[in-house]
């Protein structure tokens, strides 16, 4: 299995490509972008997970299912989050039936 940690080494490379605005560089292109730029690509990789779990293609939603999470943890840099602000927040909801937090969240 691995690592957790990767989430925080692609945080970091995603900090480093971002500040360094390379010309060259997918993650500073998507910032350049802005926001509606990062949304797109995650509205996209969403739309191609659906089609491969829908195509029972276990591979591709793996390699989706990365796409996206990658594309997310960009999304986090823009805002000026971390994984770990994703992780805590799975902690706290850890225990808690999902009905049970949804309604939390109701006001």
């Amino acid at each position: 299995m691995t690592n957790p940690i990767i989430f925080d080494r692609l945080a970091q490379t995603i900090e480093a490509r971002r500040e360094a605005g390379a010309p060259n560089s997918y993650v500073a292109k998507l910032f350049q972008g802005g926001q509606d730029k990062i949304l797109k690509k995650i509205a996209e990789e969403s739309a191609e997970i659906i089609m491969a779990s829908k195509d029972g293609d276990s591979s591709q939603v793996i390699y989706e299912t990365a796409d996206l999470w990658f594309h997310c943890l960009v999304l986090l840099s823009y805002h000026g989050l971390t994984p770990n602000d994703v992780l805590q927040e799975l902690e706290r909801r850890e225990g808690i039936s999902g009905i049970e937090e949804k309604l939390s969240r109701t006001t």
